[in-house]
């Protein structure tokens, strides 16, 4: 799978850790940055790795930030994207099958490599159940197509 990673200075560490974990397992990296540690603002990289998203360039997300909520919110402004702030596989899990998530954001400043994992590979394992959901992700979709 090609994902796009991003982060900001908080999740810089994470998505380091993300990023090795994921290419050890065969996924295709896109890494938008940021590329160390120094302060760095979100919205830029969460933008930037959502657009590969909605473009088809990448086939989902992975965004961190301190707490995550920074770079789901950026995320989300993006048309066809759906960015999920995740804190344990189950949520992950959920928000692709009945919501068609295509970004899982994660909390830098609070989970642990690990867990960080576990919560991304349920993320992508998970498929989306279609049926009476799609009718609720055309509806999220319409949301997008409305100015102001």
């Amino acid at each position: 799978m090609r994902l796009a990673l991003g982060s900001d200075h908080a999740g810089f560490a994470l998505k380091e850790a993300m990023k090795a974990l994921l290419a050890d397992e065969g996924h295709e990296i896109v890494d938008v940055g940021t590329d160390s540690p120094e302060r760095a603002d979100y919205p830029p990289f969460a933008a930037a790795a959502a657009r590969l998203v909605a473009g088809e360039e990448a086939d989902r997300g992975v965004l961190v930030c301190g707490s995550g909520v920074g770079v789901a919110i950026a995320a989300n402004k993006v048309d066809g994207v759906r960015a999920v702030n995740a804190h344990a596989p189950d949520e992950a899990e959920m928000a692709r099958r009945h919501n068609d998530a295509n970004v899982v954001t994660l909390a830098g400043g609070t989970l642990e490599p690990e867990a960080a994992h576990a919560i991304v590979r349920a993320f992508l394992a998970a498929d989306f159940e279609g049926g009476r959901h799609a009718r609720r992700v055309e509806q999220i979709g319409e949301i997008e197509d409305v100015p102001g």
